[in-house]
């Protein structure tokens, strides 16, 4: 079955929004997210192949250097699907747009 790479991504302004709130709300927003998210695991554990994980800053490496560099990914995982569609409808609920400041999802098939 076709692999996909799922990356989450986060404008750096929401998230600076987000921890910009009172403590209690981030604990209760973080306790709420935690909990679906370990949810959408489960119900969706058949098709991960790989739980990915979150990421930090960025260092990017060219023919001029190395240099520290932003982007909006924040995490990934690898899904198994039939198609690309069937993949994104994987995450048409998921808790990083809809309780955490994601802003999307991008899903990329994985070529050999």
């Amino acid at each position: 079955m076709p692999r996909f790479l799922a990356v989450y991504t986060m404008k750096h302004e929401d998230f600076a929004s987000f921890r910009s709130l009172p403590k209690s709300e981030q604990d209760a927003i973080d306790a709420l997210g935690v909990k679906r998210w370990a949810e959408w695991l489960k119900t969706n554990a058949a098709y991960i192949v790989d739980q990915g994980g979150m990421v930090g800053k960025t260092t990017r490496i060219t023919k001029n250097g190395i240099a520290d560099t932003a982007n909006s990914l924040c995490g990934y995982l690898v899904v198994e699907a039939e198609t690309a569609e069937a993949a994104a409808g994987l995450f048409k609920d998921h808790p990083h747009i809809t309780i955490f400041p994601g802003d999307g999802v991008d899903i990329m098939p994985l070529v050999t």
